[in-house]
């Protein structure tokens, strides 16, 4: 285990480096820059530019601004932002638990859902819950979570004004409990979202594995030893459900940024999605490059722990 372990940290820095290098060089080469005359100021003269470009080091060559760029993140230094001025990391601090936070309750939400229909789906094959569930499936990754979204705000938010609009708190402050309760009122619907346009493919691909594992020899048997179906469930089916499931769980970190840029900017949710998309359109690169990385160490390291918990369950598979 500890040669495994030693072997993915390598893997997990040689990854990271790759994925920084290509990123850095992908960001500035794209057409435009913070520093354009014309998004930064109109009246802005070119002796103002270079001194910029000085001040933030963009003078210099690309491969050079690479290499003083990754020894400051090897010092968990991100620099500073062009837009607001504040270090990186503190614009990233601020907003990544609103993201992380709503992302891990709907992937939770999400695979406590899937679990239970694609299991019962499988259970009642060809039966009516089954059909409704795989009609629900097909309807949820078929569903654009942004077309979604607006639907929901135009009907609950609009028309009937249930729901909040954007935004995760109401402009009267709240205190104490109302506070959370407040926050959670303003989550209802961007969860729905989220755990909505997830739920179908999750639950399609347990209710396929379910099905296998009930065509095996073992679960002939006991069945015809009258077994509860709910002893079913619990010993021989989840156990042999682990395995996968525990691989998709890993896959699944790389959405919790990617899938909350467009969420987020229709809810104006301040989350470190919203600001990717900020940072993206201002050319804002540190910020870009601090977002991209953290994303990136966050997969890889889920991928990392997915292959550990894998070699727990089934030591003799561990190279």
């Amino acid at each position: 285990m500890k040669k495994l372990i030693f072997k993915k940290l390598l893997y997990l820095v040689g990854m990271l480096l790759l994925i920084s290098f290509i990123s850095f060089f992908a960001i500035h080469l794209a057409p435009n820059s913070f520093l354009s005359a014309g998004e930064l100021n109109p009246n802005i003269t070119p002796e103002t530019i270079q001194h910029l470009k000085e001040v933030y080091g963009l003078d210099k060559p690309l491969y050079l601004q690479y290499l003083s760029w990754l020894w400051a993140m090897l010092r968990l230094d991100f620099g500073v932002s062009f837009a607001s001025g504040k270090p990186v990391i503190e614009e990233i601090g601020d907003r990544i638990w609103v993201t992380l936070g709503i992302n891990l309750i709907s992937m939770i939400i999400t695979f406590l859902l899937a679990f239970y229909l694609g299991i019962k789906s499988a259970m009642k094959e060809g039966e009516l819950f089954d059909r409704v569930v795989k009609n629900l499936s097909l309807i949820s990754f078929s569903m654009p979570s942004f077309y979604l979204a607006l639907l929901l705000i135009l009907f609950f938010s609009v028309n009937l004004g249930i729901f909040p609009i954007a935004g995760l708190h109401s402009l009267e402050p709240k205190e104490g409990i109302m506070f959370y309760l407040d926050m959670l009122w303003h989550l209802v619907l961007p969860l729905f979202v989220i755990v909505f346009v997830s739920f179908g493919t999750l639950t399609q691909y347990i209710r396929s594995l379910t099905l296998e594992i009930l065509k095996s020899d073992y679960i002939f048997f006991a069945k015809a030893r009258g077994v509860e179906e709910r002893r079913i469930i619990k010993y021989l089916i989840l156990p042999n459900l682990k395995p996968p499931i525990i691989t998709l769980l890993g896959l699944s970190l790389p959405g919790i940024v990617g899938g909350s840029v467009i969420l987020e900017s229709i809810f104006s949710i301040n989350g470190m999605g919203l600001l990717f998309y900020q940072s993206a359109l201002a050319r804002d690169y540190p910020v870009i490059m601090g977002i991209l990385i953290i994303t990136a160490f966050l997969t890889l390291l889920g991928n990392i722990l997915a292959d550990l918990a894998l070699a727990k369950l089934n030591p003799f598979a561990t190279p």
